[in-house]
C-alpha cells in the first residue's frame, strides 16, 4: 500500500459514502495502490478523471499485483464519466427514489454521467435527461411531467448556466446545479455559469464547483438519506 494515501474506511459509517478518488492528478501506480487497498477492506473503488491510456496502466499495475487472475472481478472504466470503478456498482436500493440528471447540452454528458456513477455507486438510481437546454424551452417543459417523479433534481449547464434556475423556479424538489466548463469567450471555462447559478432568483437553489459531477450526487445522496433515516443512524453509531 503506498504510504502516502490514507484511505479513510470510516466514511461509509459516518457519512453513509464511499471515499472517492481524484485520479487526474495521481499517477497509475498511485491509482492503483489506493483501489487495491481499499479492495482489501471490502469498499467499492471510485476513482474519477481517469483517462482511457491511465486506466489500462492501473489495470496492467493490478494485474501484476494480484498474479495471473487479475483483478476479479474485473475494474471497470466508464468512458463517458471518465471514471474507474472496482467492483461493479451495486444494485439500485428502491427506498431511495430515483434522481434525475439533467444536461443544457450533449457537451455536458461528461459531468452528467460522472453524477450518475457516484450515485450508482450508493446504490441510488437515475434518469439522464438530455439536451434540455433553455436555448429551446419546450424540450424542458416536455418533460416537466416526468420530473416531477424524481425525489431530487441535478442540472449540468454550461454558457450562462441558466437551466437550474428554470427547474427550481417550476419544480418543488431540491434542484442541484452544476456549472460546466463550456462556453464561448466570456464564459471563461464555466465561471460564467457558475456566478449566473450562484446569482440565482429562484429560491433555495443548491450549486456545487464546476464540473463537479460527484459533488452534486454526494449532495443529492445527503438529501435523501437524511429523508430514509440513515443520517440519523449514522450520527447513533458515531465516528
Amino acid at each position: 500500500m503506498n504510504e502516502d494515501a490514507r484511505l479513510d474506511l470510516g466514511r461509509r459509517q459516518r457519512l453513509g459514502m464511499v471515499e472517492a478518488v481524484w485520479g487526474e492528478h495521481k499517477s497509475a501506480e498511485q491509482i492503483s495502490a489506493v483501489m487495491l487497498g481499499l479492495h482489501q477492506a471490502g469498499e467499492l473503488a471510485l476513482v474519477t478523471r481517469v483517462s482511457a491510456e491511465k486506466a489500462a496502466a492501473v489495470e496492467r499495475l493490478l494485474a501484476d499485483q494480484l498474479g495471473s487472475g487479475g483483478a476479479d472481478p474485473p475494474l471497470q472504466h466508464h468512458p463517458l464519466a471518465r471514471c474507474l470503478t472496482w467492483p461493479s456498482p451495486p444494485p439500485a436500493d428502491p427506498a431511495f427514489g430515483r434522481v434525475a440528471v439533467l444536461s443544457g447540452g450533449s457537451s455536458d454528458l461528461a459531468v452528467a454521467s460522472e453524477a450518475r456513477l457516484a450515485l450508482a455507486c450508493h446504490g441510488v438510481a437515475s434518469d439522464l435527461v438530455l439536451d434540455v437546454g433553455v436555448a429551446g424551452l419546450h424540450r424542458l417543459l416536455a418533460e416537466l411531467e416526468g420530473l416531477r417523479r424524481a425525489r431530487v433534481l441535478i442540472a449540468c449547464a454550461g454558457m450562462e448556466g441558466a437551466l437550474p434556475t428554470v427547474l427550481a423556479g417550476l419544480l418543488p424538489q431540491p434542484v442541484i446545479g452544476v456549472p460546466v466548463a463550456v462556453g464561448y469567450g466570456v464564459s471563461a471555462g464555466g465561471q460564467a455559469a457558475l456566478m449566473g447559478m450562484l446569482a440565482s432568483c429562484a429560491p433555495g437553489l443548491t450549486v456545487v464547483n464546476i464540473d463537479n459531477g460527484y459533488g452534486a450526487a454526494m449532495a443529492a445522496l445527503r438529501i435523501l438519506q437524511l429523508a430514509n433515516g440513515v443520517a440519523s443512524t449514522a450520527r447513533e453509531q458515531g465516528p
